[in-house]
């Protein structure tokens, strides 16, 4: 009921209440006066109970509106209580049908704000408060399309029988009689609809119940919106704070340090790996200027800084050395790019830090190791597969040892002994390594190397003796820059034959080597070679006979040989 409507039948019920009065008022002086008369009085007395009956009427349906109009409050600010929808939805159901006394009830939403999209049920409720199961979705779809496509509502107080959907196949079947629908409309667009029926009685809804739905149905569209909207938050929201949850660790478990900054330098954000890079915790660098950080390269990353943010574009590969309180000198990588907003406005720079300290470390390592043992060497060997043992094959072996060391150590201080020895040694290394051969190992003053493995030479003695010639060579180098009591000579012996290469020691500590007779054997030679002569054996002189110009000494008694070896003095290549 509108106000409109209670207003004029509160205008009757006044003109009603004074007419009986004035009834009344005349009654009571016929009464009195004693100008009774029988027809009369039955007349007053018929008019009067008439009279009294409409009132009765008047009032009860004015109570009737009354109570609907609170009943439409109390239920809106029910129904507006909560921003669940799927409570709105069921509180705004029930609700209906305790008004209207239906006997279902079917709320029917757009799943989107597309005009065109269909309805579909989201809740359907009983007279008894529970929910309809899917198989009782019997309702008159003509009803609820008419409903959508005029945006106003549809009343039947017996479908059977009403000309407009008498003859639909789905009021027949499914026995539909009386049908009240109404639209949920959001300015002006239906988002919706309310449908209720009985199929069991006729003439349930009245004008007033359809004015009463519409109005309860504007009230339940903004209720249902909000309660949309709020849930379309709460899922962005949801969803937002999920993504900050994995780019959080995504942003805390990435490897390298990663620093935000702002304009005036200040450090924003910075992730776990920065932390223990730095040695630091995150209080103590969030807040802080970035030169307060690294003070050790300070005006440099502040000129580099400045210079990302001018030239807007990134600066890749900066390495600094910044001492660390409890890790001392670190090796840092910066890698810079400017920090943009939506707006691709340079608000400040982004850093990615890397530690490149234990990778320094072991560079340097490395280059030890390289001048330790043969290049060639380190790439046959596979870290993950290595084994104690070796393998059979044929090598060159070469012997060179400076001769007279042990007295001439004997007249320097220790410092410089060592200064003179590495450099014969460093220059007779050049020579073996430039002819790819392998330096098995430094003995004292001498030098042991091999040709033919790991890489086979089809040349291997002659790249030997051309080593061996070479060493001398360097000598007379040597010589020409060092004062005379500093002139020493190699003596080299060299030898072909079988040997095993391979790991020698334990997993703690091992040595690539050769071992075997012919070792021993080039080794024996050396020890009876002059200095600056090169002695070869019979063996190797087979190999390199038509290259090289020899001259043959007297066979050496070799230690542990049984019978003498045959040598030859090489004197030069041909």
């Amino acid at each position: 009921m509108n106000t409109e409507s209670s207003t004029i039948i509160t205008l009757d019920l006044k003109q009603q209440v004074t007419l009986l009065q004035q009834m009344v008022e005349a009654l009571r002086n016929d009464i009195y006066n004693g100008n009774l008369d029988a027809n009369r009085t039955v007349f007053s007395l018929n008019q009067l109970g008439a009279n009294l009956n409409r009132l009765v009427r008047q009032v009860s349906q004015l109570e009737n509106d009354h109570n609907n109009l609170v009943g439409l409050t109390e239920t809106g600010k029910v129904v507006n209580s909560t921003l669940e929808l799927n409570d709105v939805l069921r509180l705004v159901m029930d609700t209906i049908i305790r008004l209207t006394g239906a006997e279902r009830g079917f709320l029917m939403l757009r799943e989107s704000n597309i005009p065109e999209a269909p309805l579909t049920i989201r809740i359907a409720r009983n007279w008894e408060q529970e929910s309809i199961n899917p198989s009782e979705f019997a309702i008159s779809q003509t009803v609820i399309n008419r409903v959508v496509q005029d945006s106003q509502p549809v009343l039947t107080t017996n479908a059977q029988e009403d000309p407009r959907f008498g003859d639909q196949e789905s009021i027949i079947a499914y026995n539909l009689r009386s049908i009240l629908c109404v639209p949920l409309l959001d300015r002006d667009e239906v988002k919706g609809v309310i449908y209720t029926d009985n199929r069991f009685r006729a003439g349930i809804f009245t004008e007033a119940t359809r004015n009463l739905l519409q109005a309860f149905a504007n009230q339940a569209a903004v209720a249902i919106q909000n309660a949309r909207l709020f849930d379309s938050v709460r899922r962005t929201l949801a969803e937002v704070t999920e993504l900050k949850n994995l780019m959080d660790n995504v942003f805390s478990s990435i490897a390298s340090g990663v620093i935000t900054s702002d304009i005036e330098d200040k450090i924003v954000l910075c992730n776990r790996a920065t932390e223990e890079i730095l040695d630091q915790k995150r209080d103590q660098l969030v807040g802080h200027n970035l030169y307060d950080i690294f003070t050790d390269f300070d005006v440099e990353l502040s000129q580099k800084v400045m210079e990302v943010r001018n030239s807007d574009q990134q600066m890749i590969g900066l390495e600094m050395k910044s001492r660390i309180p409890k890790r001392g000198l670190v090796s840092l990588s910066l890698n810079m790019s400017p920090l943009k907003d939506a707006g691709h406005l340079t608000q400040g720079v982004a850093i990615v830090l890397d530690d490149l300290t234990e990778k320094r470390r072991l560079e340097a390592q490395t280059r030890l190791f390289e001048r330790m043992v043969s290049p060639a060497v380190i790439n046959q060997i596979d870290p993950n597969q290595l084994q104690l043992g070796g393998k059979r094959t044929q090598i060159t072996t070469l012997f060179a040892d400076v001769r007279g060391f042990t007295s001439f150590s004997e007249q320097l201080d220790p410092e410089m002994l060592v200064s003179v020895l590495n450099r014969y040694l460093s220059a007779a290394a050049d020579v073996v390594l430039a002819e790819d051969g392998t330096i098995d190992k430094f003995l004292g003053d001498a030098i042991m190397a091999w040709f033919n493995a790991p890489i086979p030479q089809e040349d291997h003695s002659l790249r030997a003796v051309r080593a061996a010639l070479g060493i001398c060579r360097s000598i007379f180098a040597i010589h020409r820059e060092l004062p005379p009591a500093f002139h020493l000579n190699f003596g080299v012996g060299i030898h072909y034959g079988e040997a095993v290469l391979g790991l020698v020691g334990t997993e703690k500590r091992l040595d690539y080597t050769a071992i075997g007779d012919s070792v021993n054997t080039a080794k024996r030679i050396q020890e009876n070679s002059a200095g600056g002569q090169i002695l070869v054996s019979e063996e190797v002189y087979r190999q390199v006979a038509d290259h090289v110009e020899v001259r043959l000494v007297e066979p050496i008694l070799a230690k542990g040989k049984a019978l003498p070896v045959v040598v030859y003095d090489v004197l030069r290549l041909r």
